[in-house]
């Protein structure tokens, strides 16, 4: 069974909001790149796969653009070729080595986990929130950028009740930020 982690970029006061101060630097981004070649494949909404694409799709021409830092190009080669499953009710298709989930979000879920491989990986806002509520993710990885961002989305906002976590690994950078994952404490019977 594949194990699904939920990564993502967090300020200290739970803020997820791409533009609330965390600009990627170049030992995160070799943080998040070798994540990414960990993971089977990428499950994201809607809204994250299309900042994504237009942000991490190599262009037409083969080339990455002239703003991309040199540092960079090892993350979008790496989320580029990755197996994309995209949660949309909107989308009616997508590419970008990508396909749409249909059908009930759970047991989709369920049966991507089934199928053999080192794990898949979520990223996003929305949906990690829905996928925590129905008990699917494995493994919780949070980014902590040091920054209050006193605005914007936060972490799993809406969830229906707590899940117990415990830490399973912890990684300090240069700037101050900490990775931490974590993972679910199995209720007692």
């Amino acid at each position: 069974m594949r194990p699904l982690r939920y990564s993502i970029n967090v300020t200290l006061d739970s803020c997820c909001h791409h533009e609330a101060g965390l600009p990627p630097d170049e030992e995160s981004m070799r943080y998040w790149t070798a994540e990414m070649e960990r993971a089977d494949a990428l499950i994201l909404g809607r809204v994250t796969y299309e900042m994504m694409e237009s942000a991490w799709r190599k262009p037409a021409t083969g080339e990455w653009p002239d703003w991309m830092e040199e540092w960079e190009i090892p993350f979008a080669e790496a989320i580029d070729s990755a197996k994309k499953y995209v949660v949309s009710s909107t989308l009616g298709e997508v590419d970008w080595n990508a396909e749409l989930l249909r059908g009930e979000l759970g047991p989709a879920i369920e049966r991507l986990k089934q199928e053999p491989g080192e794990g898949l990986w979520v990223g996003g806002v929305t949906l990690p929130t829905s996928l925590a509520d129905l008990g699917l993710i494995d493994e919780y990885e949070f980014l902590v950028q040091p920054v209050v961002a006193g605005r914007g989305p936060t972490l799993l906002a809406g969830l229906r009740e707590s899940i117990p976590l415990e830490l399973v690994h912890r990684h300090e950078f240069e700037s101050g930020a900490v990775a931490q994952r974590y993972r679910p404490i199995p209720a007692m019977a």
